[in-house]
């Protein structure tokens, strides 16, 4: 009989997950992007130091001993290790991407291009270097650098209502799934998210920026909660999420204020809260027993409507990157 039991929570889990997207069919399985950037063979050969053995307060203490005009010259002749190099200066690495993307994304400023797979980028809106405060959006599935307009649009709805005083950063630096089938439903992808992310944020504070408040959509929230035990962040804030595979916020192991919000006509509202075999990602992060700052979003509209101008949920996010609440 329990095994039985057991056998009927994992088809819940599957089936409430594709079910609960109304109608959407399960993605092609992804394989996570994961190690050193293209072009490390080339930058390997010459004689540089190896990416994966260095972490970013190791790079930016590497590029701290070279002059500008050595920096460049690397930036030159190695644009994709530089341009993903977490630690790097930042002007260097916008410079270096810069080379490679050739203005696609529009205003806004790349500081990490990766063409691998299904393409990785990270798009700043405002000065990362002088901003007083900082805000990193994590996406949920289908978003590459392909499609990366949904995401930017909130980097940009949110710089807004922060009056343009906050930097933001869209990131789409990890492999996201394709639809919703195992791929969401698994932690598979979002293990290799959570360390480039908090690679990511490192390299952030190894430059100087912000300690920055971390947005987390959808499925790019099960990527926060696996990497908020690392994840230097003041705030960790989720929305339309599945689940941060922790039962409540001290299983996080954190010391960010975990905030969670969840429109009422949000889908993912239909998808199960329970994790077994890997499938699923455990408890509602609104629910009262998980312990987050629950986020009026109550005239948000559907699962992708939390950064919609005129919002509580916008006014909430702003208030909480710009540090105005406690």
């Amino acid at each position: 009989m329990r095994r039985i039991s057991r056998t009927l929570i994992t088809a819940a889990v599957v089936g409430g997950v594709i079910a609960g997207t109304a109608g959407w069919a399960s993605g092609n399985t992804q394989e996570a992007v994961t190690g050193a950037p293209a072009g490390t063979g080339a930058w390997r050969a010459a004689g540089l130091p190896d990416p994966e053995r260095m972490g970013p307060a190791e790079v930016a203490r590497f590029f701290a001993g070279l002059s500008p005009v050595r920096q460049r010259e690397l930036a030159r002749t190695h644009p994709t290790v530089v341009g993903n190099l977490d630690g790097a200066p930042l002007e260097l690495r916008y410079e270096a991407n810069a080379r490679s993307v050739h203005g696609e994304f529009g205003g806004a400023r790349v500081l990490a291009h990766d063409p691998r797979g299904r393409g990785l980028v990270a798009l700043v809106y405002g000065d990362l270097a002088r901003a007083e405060h900082v805000a990193v959006i994590v996406p949920g599935s289908d978003v590459d650098a392909d499609h990366v307009k949904p995401l930017a649009d909130m980097a940009a709805e949110l710089r807004r209502a922060t009056g343009g005083r906050t930097a933001v950063v869209a990131w789409a630096g990890y492999t996201t799934p394709v639809g919703v089938g195992l791929d969401a439903a698994t932690g598979r992808l979002a293990e290799a998210g959570a360390g480039r992310l908090t690679r990511f944020v490192d390299g952030l504070t190894a430059v100087g920026a912000a300690e920055p408040s971390v947005f987390c959509h959808s499925y790019g929230s099960v990527v926060c909660g696996l990497a908020a035990h690392q994840l230097k962040a003041k705030d960790l804030v989720v929305f339309g999420s599945p689940g941060m595979r922790a039962e409540n916020v001290s299983e996080l192991g954190t010391s960010a204020r975990v905030w969670a919000a969840k429109d009422p006509t949000d889908w993912i509202d239909r998808v199960p809260n329970v994790e077994f075999a890997g499938l699923g990602h455990g408890v509602d992060p609104t629910d009262p027993d998980f312990g987050a700052r629950r986020i009026a979003a109550e005239d948000a509209a559907g699962h992708g409507g939390y950064f919609a101008p005129g919002t509580s949920s916008l006014r909430a996010f702003a208030r909480i990157a710009e540090g105005d609440v406690r």
